[in-house]
């Protein structure tokens, strides 16, 4: 399992935390030194089910800066993904990927059902 995180987010934190107190081991991953790639988050975002909005992190400084409320819905899908692969700062955290499972976010109880 990888843990995707940016280290100081509160989110995160809690995730990490939650995590170690269920004694799951994890592959530790900081987003912003090693963003995820094109090739990587097509994969994950199909195992995930989700639509690619959830990937990102709507919340954030930089889809703020950017403008991306606005301009995310005239974007092809190829577009999107270029997009987050550019900076980890867009991308929604903490993600969890397993063989069969991306999760986006922290949500306890849908962490705890899946893990």
């Amino acid at each position: 399992m990888i843990f995707i995180e940016y280290p100081k987010c509160s989110t995160c934190k809690k995730a990490k935390g939650w995590l170690e107190a269920h004694q799951l081991s994890y592959e530790d991953r900081h987003i912003v030194e090693k963003n995820p790639t094109k090739e990587e988050l097509t994969t994950w975002i199909e195992r995930s089910g989700l639509e690619i909005k959830r990937f990102f992190n709507t919340s954030g400084l930089k889809y703020k800066e950017l403008g991306l409320k606005d301009k995310l819905s005239s974007m092809t899908e190829e577009e999107k993904i270029a997009l987050l692969a550019s900076d980890g700062m867009l991308v929604k955290r903490p993600l969890v990927v397993t063989e069969d499972k991306v999760l986006v976010g922290f949500k306890e109880k849908e962490w705890e059902a899946l893990l």
